[in-house]
């Protein structure tokens, strides 16, 4: 029953999204095209020319970094103000409640809808990277379910954090001291020996350089400089206390 229930919540969410979609195409489809143009191609003839260390030419480097990074940030963006809004501003989740479906079932179904939505976002970015050359067909595939896995451990957390907030100050900061620094010193744009040395345990702690080292990983078959189990175990943990966070926030903040 709490399975159909949370079913119920992830269909609400598609129903609504089947009128919104066309807001979401930019992000989607015309965003990876953009990034791996300026970056990777423009960019990357720059970097290629010069005395790079890569194992492999620029573009090739960037695209499954990302790959994850575009996980995270759509997760970021679904777990955040979506979520205030539920809860503060249209007040859809109180609506929900008064209905026999509960907290656990409600948050259950977000965080399912999220993994969709990434799974959809994350195909098309791998599909991207194929057509760009950066990866083949079979590997770049299977970099879609770590970026995926990544995508959900950050919505879990980010769906506790906007759980505790009172008001939308929290989600800027969030993203302008949590997301933004992620998504440009995890190894995304070049690799982590090229920052200080005092900042490589700083990196190679966070999350998303986890979830980069296995899109990469798995999309080149490179050398990964942590153990993927290591990377795989660091994120569904993580998944896993979000869920648990989430859950208990939301219900001290719905359920009086």
């Amino acid at each position: 029953m709490a399975l159909a229930y949370s079913g119920r919540v992830l269909e609400a969410n598609a129903r609504v999204y089947r009128r919104t979609w066309r807001g979401s195409v930019m992000s989607t489809f015309l965003n990876p095209v953009l990034f791996l143009l300026a970056m990777g191609v423009g960019l990357g003839k720059l970097v290629d020319a010069g005395d790079s260390s890569l194992a492999v030419d620029y573009l090739t480097f960037l695209a499954p970094g990302l790959l994850a990074s575009t996980a995270m940030t759509t997760a970021a963006g679904d777990a955040s103000f979506p979520v205030m809004a539920g809860i503060k501003w249209r007040k859809s989740y109180e609506a929900i409640l008064a209905t026999p479906i509960g907290v656990g079932d409600l948050v259950a179904g977000h965080l399912g809808w999220i993994g969709v939505r990434l799974t959809f976002v994350t195909v098309v970015y791998g599909g991207v990277m194929i057509a760009f050359g950066a990866t083949s067909l079979v590997e770049g595939l299977l970099a879609v379910p770590p970026a995926v896995l990544t995508g959900l451990a950050f919505a879990a957390v980010v769906t506790a954090y906007t759980a505790r907030l009172k008001d939308e100050q929290g989600l800027s900061s969030l993203f302008r001291w949590g997301i933004t620094p992620l998504f440009l010193f995890s190894g995304t744009f070049f690799p982590i020996s090229q920052l200080p040395g005092w900042m490589h345990p700083v990196a190679y702690s966070t999350p998303l350089f986890h979830g980069v080292e296995l899109c990469r990983g798995i999309a080149l078959d490179l050398p990964a400089h942590v153990d993927p189990w290591i990377s795989v175990g660091y994120l569904v943990t993580m998944l896993l206390v979000g869920w648990f966070f989430a859950t208990r926030f939301m219900r001290g903040r719905l359920v009086k």
